[in-house]
């Protein structure tokens, strides 16, 4: 076997002090963290910061059973000092960490949902940073009622008992809670390397689940407990697949929003709840913030009005604000609607475990099961103790007066238990029992009325023995004792629930300078905006080689455009989107701007305006489809429509109409036809392949279109049609003119 080495000691001599001489040990960093470090980091984890299944850290766990063990659970209420002062003997860690443990257990405080301290005095607000509570001289405070389904059991052997700090008494390893308080409570904790951070979930919705869960493991938890409670209200903004991560895995996080009344007559708005994760002041401070750096400009003042009716916070609004528009602002910028983390981290047989709300509801019934059975198991012992002692009180009955006769003849005290158990047959602890009891007891009525118990006793004791060996009956105790839970202690919800799909988000706007501009757009897919006075100071545009202009069009900065593509999609855009340029610059290449797909070339380009007009979308098979420009309109911020025209026929020309106009069309082989859009019925699906207009000959197409005003067609009864389809005729030399020859080459 190695022989361990020794660390080396170092000698230091220092020439300035006479006489001195230290030595350091050296020692590993890996034997330091494993010596010194991790036992404070598993001191802190399992004694300090993270809850066990009971709900409980050890600091709440202490100060509630030293108020059990004061008589405060049925008695009046004593000073909150008394109550620190007699804790310490439990917990050493300072009066001021153990009142403010109080505190947050307290009514007043009003951070948990079901309160465990009865308190009088001002014990300030979880929802104020600078209300705090008064000190503990001056507070009053009790057990509250529901702590008695706390500590019910707690003398019946339920739960184990350990030393305190110095030995010099017990206290409980965990609380016998009869329903899951470690759901019901709120907790936070930071431990070393890990955190706990568990949402409170209202006490009814939760015994209820718990109810379904010990009734059918596999049960709808959301059914019967949708989402959490807290005591501050507010609203949850509910999304189901959110909520279900949070649910099946313990991690996760919602958003909790506000809630807030406009009154008309004052033009304020009230905000009367706010999340659970922020206070009043940092509120107030973030809304002053924005308004300094002119990003709300809708509020004249703010103010904390909040008194003993509760919380208040009021805004006064400008003239012809939107309330509803400036709420959606501030849950965007503001704590107003802030988020809440969960880590649902709990000491499981002294390990730390991130569970599902089943699961814990899983390890909790299982906790709580053997905590009844120990309680069954301790009523049963107490009760067959005392059968056996009636039974030797039975065996007195039978000679009353020789019983007497043996207790008076004993000339020992020392003597008279072995004489009675000679006597009658019965045991010491009988003897015992029965040599105790008064003389003025010792009559027929007296033991006759203690013997009729035996019978009582013995059914007791049967069916109790029933319900040890049976996991169901023991369920049904739990269950029973819930139900009893639910009717004493009713505990509407107080935070509501909005589902986000239902709910307008808040997006930013930026102000968008709007002037006039004028936009060409080459064959290629390049895109230029040009101001008019750099357009007046040079005219010629400026192209790549081999590519030209395809359209131009006037418009302001802010105008929208509509981008059709020959992938059947749509790519919705802004001028604003793109910079100011000049004519002799090539322009933004829009299939790289609009992240097209490989190979996807622009096919048009359309203003749609307020979106209240006909678009005219023409296919190379000589169909024709009239659309209502407002199916292309959206209410979200989507920058690309995919299918949005059919797939067919390729695309040849787009044109968008405000009232019925006559059209011309052309085609491959050189022909023309000229029809008023009357013709043409307005389709309601994106995807219709439109109406026959142009019939075509084989291995021809139709080619391009325009409006009749915009062509240079002489002869406009050559080539009108009154019904459609039709072939059309062949375009004269007349015309034709450049535009056309252009057109069809």
């Amino acid at each position: 076997m190695a022989k361990k080495q020794v660390p080396e000691r170092k000698q230091f001599n220092n020439p300035n002090v006479v006489g001195l001489r230290a030595e350091v040990l050296e020692q590993p960093i890996t034997e330091t963290l494993e010596q010194n470090y991790m036992p404070y980091a598993m001191s802190v984890i399992i004694s300090r910061a993270i809850p066990e299944i009971d709900g409980f850290k050890p600091s709440h766990r202490k100060l509630l059973y030293t108020m059990y063990k004061m008589g405060l659970l049925s008695g009046a209420r004593t000073k909150s000092a008394n109550i620190v002062g007699q804790t310490m003997r439990l917990n050493p860690h300072g009066d001021a960490a153990i009142y403010e443990t109080m505190v947050r257990l307290s009514k007043g405080y009003d951070a948990l949902l079901t309160p465990f301290v009865d308190s009088k005095g001002n014990f300030g607000k979880v929802y104020s940073r600078d209300m705090s509570f008064a000190a503990s001289r001056y507070t009053e405070a009790k057990l509250a009622p529901i702590c008695t389904d706390i500590f019910g059991d707690i003398d019946k052997d339920t739960v184990e008992f350990n030393d305190n700090y110095d030995g010099s008494m017990k206290e409980p390893a965990l609380l016998p809670t009869a329903f899951p308080n470690v759901l019901v409570s709120s907790n936070t904790g930071i431990a070393v390397g890990m955190a706990s951070q568990i949402c409170g979930f209202n006490l009814e919705e939760t015994c209820r689940a718990t109810i379904e869960y010990l009734q059918d493991p596999e049960c709808d938890i959301f059914l019967s407990m949708p989402a959490p409670d807290f005591s501050t209200g507010g609203e949850i903004v509910y999304d189901r697949a959110e909520m279900e991560a949070i649910y099946n895995t313990g991690r996760g996080s919602f958003k909790v929003r506000s809630r807030w009344r406009h009154l008309p007559k004052e033009n304020i708005i009230e905000i009367y709840e706010i999340p659970y994760t922020t206070t009043s002041e940092a509120i107030v401070d973030k809304v002053a913030e924005l308004i300094k750096a002119g990003k709300i400009k809708e509020i004249n003042d703010m103010r904390d009005e909040t008194d003993l009716s509760g919380l208040k916070l009021a805004i006064d609004l400008k003239r012809g604000t939107d309330p509803e528009k400036l709420m959606q602002k501030l849950f965007k910028l503001t704590p107003l609607m802030d988020s809440f983390p969960c880590n649902f981290n709990i000491l499981v047989a002294g390990n730390p475990r991130v569970m599902g709300v089943r699961e814990i509801l899983g390890e909790w019934s299982a906790w709580r099961i053997e905590c009844v059975r120990r309680r069954v198991y301790f009523d049963l012992t107490k009760k067959k103790d005392k059968l056996h002692l009636l039974k030797g009180l039975e065996m007195i009955l039978l000679d009353i007066d020789k019983a007497i006769e043996i207790i008076r003849n004993t000339e020992l005290e020392s003597e008279v238990i072995p004489n009675l158990l000679m006597g009658f047959g019965i045991d010491k602890i009988q003897a015992e029992y029965v040599a105790e009891i008064k003389l003025r007891n010792i009559n027929r009525e007296y033991i006759l009325k203690r013997t009729s118990e035996i019978e009582e006793l013995e059914q007791a004791i049967a069916e109790l023995e029933e319900t040890l060996k049976s996991r169901r009956k023991i369920k049904n105790i739990i269950i029973s004792e819930l139900k009893a839970i639910i009717k004493k202690y009713p505990s509407p919800r107080k935070t509501g629930i909005v589902y986000a799909s239902e709910i307008e988000e808040y997006v930013e706007s930026k102000t968008v300078e709007d002037y006039p501009v004028t936009v060409f757009l080459s064959n290629e897919g390049y895109l230029k905006k040009i101001t008019p006075l750099s357009l007046r100071m040079n005219s010629e545009q400026k192209f790549k080689d081999g590519d030209a202009l395809r359209m131009s069009f006037e418009a302001t900065n802010r105008t929208e455009m509509l981008i059709f593509t020959d992938k059947q999609q749509v790519y919705k855009t802004r001028l604003s989107d793109f910079d100011d340029t000049k004519a002799s610059a090539l322009g933004t290449y829009l299939p790289t701007k609009l992240s097209m797909d490989e190979g996807e070339r622009v096919i048009e380009v359309v203003c749609p305006g307020n979106y209240r007009k006909n678009l005219l979308l023409f296919f190379e098979n000589g169909k024709v489809a009239r659309l209502d420009l407002a199916s292309y309109e959206t209410k979200t911020n989507r920058k690309k429509l995919i299918n949005a025209y059919c797939d067919k026929s390729p695309l040849a020309a787009v044109y968008m109409i405000g009232e019925e106009i006559d059209m011309a069309v052309f085609s491959s082989d050189g022909r023309a036809l000229v029809f008023n859009t009357t013709l043409l019925q307005l389709k309601m699906s994106r995807t219709t392949q439109g109406v026959a207009v142009m019939n075509l000959k084989k291995n021809h197409k139709l080619i391009s279109a325009a409006p009749l005003a915009d062509t240079v067609i002489k002869n406009v009864s050559r080539y009108r049609v009154r019904s459609l389809p039709a072939a059309g005729a062949l375009l004269r030399d007349e015309d034709r003119g450049e535009t056309q020859m252009s057109l069809i080459d």
